[in-house]
């Protein structure tokens, strides 16, 4: 694990692995750069690949107790990262609240950016309902804490099948949900409740985008997964995962984000 104080003013943990163009992947909500363990040593034969944790999550900083986490805060964070390696562009892969980071950084920071990767995320805002659930999301972890959200929300996340066959997964993600804070989990859940919608900005992005969808994803419904399409949009369905394709197929989740770094940024693959 490394860590970099930054100048937004908390300090972030982050894994490295691979040389060459660098690419960044930033994970969901109770999450950490653990979500991506084991697509990560996979994703190193395309370049230089940088998972930090977002704030208040795993052993990055969180920024204040009930204080609302921004999208464009996130953001902030990453490109505040990139300054302290040294890092004038990336390819940005999000999954999850990671992805409404990543389209956040789209919009202040185009210019920064090769490519852009949606993992199991939407450029859509929340529904009334959602808005409705953060807010007893948060009432739940003030009440009841991090541990007892986790287990509620963690099972959710896989695909109906590997709930049950697949344990051992489920019990690495609570695990890793658990290193959440407080602050960290109400703050992500008010920053995506406040969170605008962002469709206009892949429309208006004139980059390559990667939407990469769980076919047996039960929290972005299929209407949702591909807002947008056109030259520079490549839209893919993982089959026989959930929302956490990074972990229930690592192979094929790094497959697919490999084959479409070497197609738009001219990789030699292996």
């Amino acid at each position: 694990m490394n860590k970099k104080q930054l100048s937004t003013g908390i300090a972030v943990a982050y894994e490295e692995a691979g040389a060459g163009e660098p690419l960044v992947l930033l994970h969901g909500f109770c999450g950490s750069r653990g979500y991506w363990e084991k697509t990560l040593p996979h994703l190193a034969e395309f370049g230089r690949v940088i998972a930090p944790d977002l704030r208040g999550h795993g052993n990055s900083d969180a920024a204040g107790a009930e204080d609302r986490y921004a999208m464009e805060e996130l953001a902030d964070d990453v490109a505040a990262l990139m300054d302290e390696l040294k890092l004038t562009k990336i390819s940005l892969f999000g999954h999850s609240l990671g992805g409404y980071a990543a389209l956040a950084f789209a919009e202040k920071y185009p210019e920064r950016l090769s490519t852009l990767g949606l993992v199991h995320s939407t450029a859509f805002p929340d529904t009334e309902q959602a808005k409705e659930n953060r807010l007893k999301a948060v009432e739940a972890i003030r009440s009841q804490g991090v541990a007892s959200f986790v287990d509620g929300l963690v099972p959710k996340l896989f695909a109906p099948n590997h709930r049950e066959s697949r344990p051992e997964l489920v019990a690495k993600a609570k695990e890793i949900g658990y290193g959440t804070s407080a602050e960290g989990a109400m703050g992500c859940a008010l920053g995506m409740r406040a969170r605008p919608d962002r469709v206009s900005v892949l429309e208006r992005l004139n980059l390559p985008i990667l939407l990469l969808a769980g076919q047996s994803d039960e929290v972005v419904p299929p209407e949702k997964r591909f807002p947008v399409s056109g030259d520079n949009v490549t839209a893919i369905t993982l089959e026989g995962v959930g929302h956490m394709g990074m972990m229930e197929d690592p192979r094929a989740t790094a497959a697919r984000i490999g084959e479409f770094l070497k197609r738009n940024r001219g990789i030699d693959g292996v």
